[in-house]
């Protein structure tokens, strides 16, 4: 049987060996015909499947043209811009930090546009109103000016509304592409070292699988969402002793793998069913956020040390030990080479004051 696609070309790019790289996404149909009809039946629906096809080819170009020429979609756009806003939120409610950010991010717009704004409303102007009010109006709940992460992290939200919009028919521009983001404040990134990750390890927690995924989270970078719901399925252990982890990243959305060490593994236990969780009673919340502090305290580590610090602690312990910024930012399944580039500054950062560790010689 041959599967039905529509092949989208997206441009190309140079990759870091200077070697030019064709960009292509696939939308398969879930239509298939044939290969070699015999039958009357079967030429029959080769014929009927080919007709879907061009149907939809021809629907999708429509779609596009619409797009290019900014042609509007007269039904969609009549549609509420916080009620699709709304509906994206809650297509987040299983990741609770990113959930979190999307309706702080909603009771802002709620105060600066109201629940009447439509698609056809939108114009440069609006996004121009909605980035003044993130930058210079929006207060937090204690009545300060909001912080340059939180004005980046809200503004993003909005800007992938804007894009769902778009990908979706509601706006004929997509204004998220034209629009700047905020920049990102460089934060504090704690981290453990490699001597505070093996007393911690040597430490006993209360709860074993908090102890299980946060350690396995140092080892192979993988955020707390994407451990969190890590089912067996996922876990591919290969003929050779090599094992990975196949996986769609909670926060990206994209599709990876992910190759892990044999300690690494060993943390994941017994395979069980496919679908089973590979860490069972692993939750959010503040019980495991406060034992994290405390199994830190039994260590006699005083960082302040989240779950979070796991991935971060990852990434330096893979740059200090020799692996290349490019291979790290893979790994950690980061979109831009700026991200990975802060545990890179951490690492220099380290590497001078050690130069000045050895005492003076007197000459």
């Amino acid at each position: 049987m041959y599967s039905h696609y529509l092949e989208y070309y997206k441009g190309s790019k140079i990759d870091k060996d200077g070697k030019r790289i064709h960009i292509r996404e696939f939308e398969y149909l879930k239509e298939y015909s044939y290969q070699d009809p015999k039958t009357p039946a079967e030429k029959k629906k080769n014929k009927e499947v080919v007709k879907l096809c061009d149907e939809i080819f021809t629907l999708k170009k429509s779609s596009y043209i619409k797009g290019k020429h900014d042609i509007k979609d007269d039904v969609k756009s009549k549609r509420s811009f916080l009620d699709f806003f709304v509906e994206k939120t809650e297509e987040k409610v299983d990741s609770p930090k990113n959930y979190g950010n999307w309706t702080a991010t909603l009771v802002h717009l709620k105060r600066c546009i109201g629940t009447t704004l439509l698609f056809e409303d939108i114009d440069e102007n609006f996004i121009k109103k909605i980035r003044i009010y993130f930058d210079k109006e929006a207060r937090t709940k204690s009545d300060l000016p909001l912080s340059l992460n939180s004005k980046y992290s809200y503004f993003n939200k909005f800007k992938a509304c804007l894009r769902a919009a778009f990908d979706e028919g509601y706006l004929s521009i997509n204004y998220a592409s034209k629009t700047k983001s905020f920049e990102q404040a460089e934060s504090q990134r704690e981290y453990l070292t490699h001597q505070e990750l093996e007393a911690l390890a040597n430490t006993n927690c209360k709860y074993d699988v908090l102890k299980r995924a946060f350690i396995f989270s140092c080892l192979c970078g993988l955020r707390w969402s994407d451990i969190n719901t890590m089912t067996w399925s996922e876990v591919r252990d290969e003929d050779n002793g090599v094992s990975r982890i196949n996986f769609r990243q909670e926060k990206t959305d994209g599709v990876e793998y992910l190759y892990i060490s044999k300690q690494a593994r060993g943390l994941l236990g017994e395979r069980e069913y496919p679908s089973a969780r590979v860490f069972k009673g692993l939750k959010y919340g503040a019980v495991y956020n406060n034992e994290i502090v405390r199994w830190c305290n039994r260590a006699g580590i005083s960082k302040h040390i989240t779950f979070h610090s796991a991935r971060h602690t990852n990434a330096v312990l893979l740059l200090e030990n020799g692996a290349d910024i490019y291979t790290v930012s893979k790994r950690l399944g980061h979109r831009e080479i700026r991200t990975t580039a802060i545990y890179a500054k951490i690492v220099d950062k380290k590497m001078k004051e050690a130069a000045n560790l050895i005492p003076e010689i007197k000459i």
